[in-house]
């Protein structure tokens, strides 16, 4: 990843991090930084997997979301 893919839109998808998970919630942002830090937040507070797409079509996963954003905490 460039640091100007940091610029471009993303989609951040929430899916439950407990039980059966039927639906997720979406949210798009005017850049990937913008759906990093919302995921990260998300992250702290247990409020499920967050998983982004970005304007080129990479996945990021919650564990490369957690290893990068939040230092692997």
């Amino acid at each position: 990843m460039k640091p100007e893919d940091l610029d471009q839109r993303a989609k951040l998808r929430l899916w439950p991090g407990y039980g059966p998970a039927h639906t997720a919630r979406s949210q798009d942002f005017a850049t990937l930084r913008e759906a990093l830090a919302a995921a990260a937040v998300a992250l702290e507070r247990h409020e499920g997997q967050p998983w982004i797409t970005t304007e080129a079509g990479d996945i990021l996963s919650p564990r490369w979301i957690r290893a990068h954003v939040t230092g692997g905490h």
